[in-house]
């Protein structure tokens, strides 16, 4: 299955704050907030939407499209990408900007402060995607995730101009972006990606009722952090899906891209939407163990193991024959 995934390609600059923000808030002074936290560890991770789930996607035995905008420091990662089975070609360079940054704090509980920087980011506005498809023989799928707005809207017109399905997969331009693009981004997707918390910001945005989406895209998935995800669609009961059970909670950033990376193996291996997001479900689970968003290792025998202790010996039956990825 030819799956390009579009979207922000990044440097994660990720540290950690050993308290608690909201004890630093004040109440009736939040108009007028001025902090600083002083951080015990700085880590610098690869990261960025695209990247992380093409990533993901990579170790788990597939060969996706990685298309997006980056600088002229973008060597090292490219090989870092395609030492791990993703296809770069996509990529455009910038003569003149750097690869974008994402600045990250995470507090004791997990609550995170962040900002983005776009640099190259904004140069994805120029990709066309159907050169990429004619060098491919084709696209199955796109997704389109949070990225320049105006690449993502230029991405989803250009899907269904061209015919190409594609997944939205906004997450965190939605609070940038107005109604009216949030409907173009959504309108005719095979599948909308968001978590609760999106979920609720794409129907108050867009005006639209959850029946409402449901009649405009046909698969819509929901991730809920610890209570797992639910999987809808238009007439049919929700598929809901628990999280597989973490050896320890690291860190959280890039959670959720792993989750769009295991569930969209499991459509390009032509499994049961439930199967998808359980493979999803256990690689986000490998995220949260590690620190950064690309540093988990996967081996074969032990993700099938703890696919088998979390969903049971039908998952492991189904996903087994096309798993591939190191064995130990």
């Amino acid at each position: 299955m030819r799956i390009a995934v579009t979207g922000s390609i990044a440097t994660d600059h990720l540290m950690t704050f050993p308290g608690h923000f909201t004890e630093s808030l004040v109440a009736d002074r939040l108009d007028k907030v001025s902090l600083s936290f002083l951080v015990e560890d700085l880590d610098i991770r690869r990261g960025g939407v695209a990247a992380n789930i093409c990533f993901g996607m990579g170790v788990l035995g597939l060969h996706p499209t990685l298309v997006g905008a980056v600088g002229q420091d973008f060597h090292d990662y490219r090989s870092w990408l395609e030492r791990h089975g993703v296809d770069t070609s996509g990529v455009h360079v910038s003569d003149l900007r750097h690869t974008a940054r994402f600045l990250c704090t995470t507090d004791a509980v997990h609550n995170q402060i962040a900002s983005f920087y776009p640099g190259a980011m904004s140069e994805a506005r120029d990709i066309e995607l159907s050169p990429i498809a004619d060098r491919l023989g084709g696209l199955d799928l796109v997704l389109v995730g949070a990225n320049d707005p105006e690449a993502m809207v230029r991405h989803t017109d250009e899907c269904r101009g061209r015919g190409f399905a594609f997944a939205a997969d906004p997450s965190q331009q939605l609070a940038r972006m107005e109604g009216p693009e949030i409907r173009r981004l959504v309108d005719g997707a095979t599948y909308l990606f968001t978590n609760e918390y999106e979920a609720g910001l794409v129907e108050q945005k867009t005006g639209w009722s959850g029946d409402e989406i449901l009649d405009r895209v046909q698969t819509r998935v929901t991730t809920h952090g610890s209570k797992g995800a639910v999987i809808e669609r238009k007439g049919e009961t929700p598929i809901q899906v628990a999280c597989a059970q973490e050896d320890a909670k690291v860190d959280p950033t890039g959670v959720g891209d792993a989750f769009r990376s295991g569930f969209l193996a499991g459509v390009a291996w032509g499994l049961p939407l439930e199967r998808c997001a359980e493979v999803g479900s256990l690689l986000a689970t490998h995220v949260i163990e590690t620190v950064g968003t690309q540093e988990y290792e996967l081996g074969q025998a032990r993700f099938l193991e703890r696919l088998g202790d979390a969903y049971g010996p039908g998952a492991v039956s189904d996903v087994a024959p096309h798993l591939s990825c190191p064995r130990p």
